[in-house]
C-alpha cells in the first residue's frame, strides 16, 4: 500500500502544475485564473488518488475477495469537468470567449489525474507542453491579427437624403474596402432610410475611428458597427 505521503505528494504536485497553467492565465487578464486551475487540479488529483487507492483504507480482512473499479471515479471527473468548463465560456454578440480558458481547466484536470496515478514525468511534461502552447503558440495565433477586419455598418439617415458615396469615401481613406451596400428607405408612419454596408478594414485600424469619422457627417441620424453574420 503507498504510504499517506506519497499520495499527499501527489496532491501537492497536481496543485503546482495546475497552479502553473493558471498563472500563464492571470498574466493575460483571463477571468479564470490562478486559483480557479489550482483547485481543479487539486480536486483531479484528490479524486484520482481516492479512485486508485481507497479500497486500501476500507478494512477489509486479508484474503478476502472484493472487486474494485479504479476508474469509475476519474471517469466521472473528466464527464463532470465539463460544465465547470461551459461555464468558463461567454458569448457575447458572434463573439465567443472563454475556450482556450475551458480547454485550461480541460488540461489541469488531466494533469491532476496524472500526478494522483503516481504518473509524475508525464504530468509534469504535459504541464511543460500546456505552457508552451498557451504562451508561444499564442504568438503564431496573432499573426491571425493582420487579417483584415470584416465589419457591418448600419446607418440611419435623414430623410431624402443619399450618403452611400459619401460613406464610401470615408471607408476607401481608412484603407477599407466596401464589398456589398443594402438601401432601404421605410415609408410607414416614421419614415426613415437605413444605410447597410458590408466592408473589410485594415487590421491594425481602430474601430473608433471609422466611428468618428462617420459621426462627423451631419446627416446620420444612428450608427451601429457590428461583425457580419457568418
Amino acid at each position: 500500500m503507498v504510504s499517506h505521503v506519497v499520495l499527499l505528494g501527489r496532491i501537492v504536485l497536481g496543485t503546482g502544475l495546475g497552479a502553473v497553467i493558471g498563472y500563464e492565465r492571470d498574466r493575460h487578464g483571463r477571468h479564470v485564473g490562478l486559483r480557479t486551475h489550482s483547485i481543479v487540479a487539486m480536486a483531479s488529483a484528490t479524486f484520482m488518488v481516492v479512485s486508485a487507492h481507497f479500497a486500501y483504507f476500507q478494512g477489509y480482512a486479508e484474503g478476502q475477495l472484493i472487486e474494485v473499479d479504479g476508474s469509475r471515479i476519474a471517469a466521472s471527473v473528466v464527464s463532470g469537468i465539463g460544465f465547470l468548463a461551459g461555464g468558463a465560456i461567454l458569448r457575447t454578440g458572434i463573439t465567443i470567449q472563454g475556450l482556450t480558458t475551458a480547454a485550461g481547466l480541460w488540461l489541469v484536470t488531466a494533469i491532476g489525474l496524472a500526478a494522483g496515478g503516481g504518473m509524475y514525468w508525464e504530468a509534469v511534461v504535459v504541464t511543460a507542453m500546456g505552457t508552451l502552447a498557451l504562451t508561444v503558440l499564442r504568438r503564431f495565433e496573432d499573426k491571425n491579427d493582420a487579417l483584415p477586419q470584416r465589419r457591418r455598418i448600419t446607418l440611419v439617415l435623414a430623410e431624402g437624403v443619399n450618403v452611400v458615396e459619401e460613406v464610401e469615401e470615408v471607408v476607401h481613406a481608412l484603407g477599407g474596402i466596401v464589398s456589398d451596400v443594402e438601401y432601404e428607405q421605410r415609408l410607414d408612419d416614421k419614415p426613415r432610410i437605413q444605410l447597410r454596408l458590408d466592408v473589410r478594414l485594415p487590421a491594425n485600424l481602430r474601430v473608433g475611428s471609422l466611428v468618428s469619422k462617420l459621426e462627423a457627417m451631419k446627416d446620420v441620424k444612428r450608427i451601429l458597427v457590428e461583425h457580419p453574420p457568418h
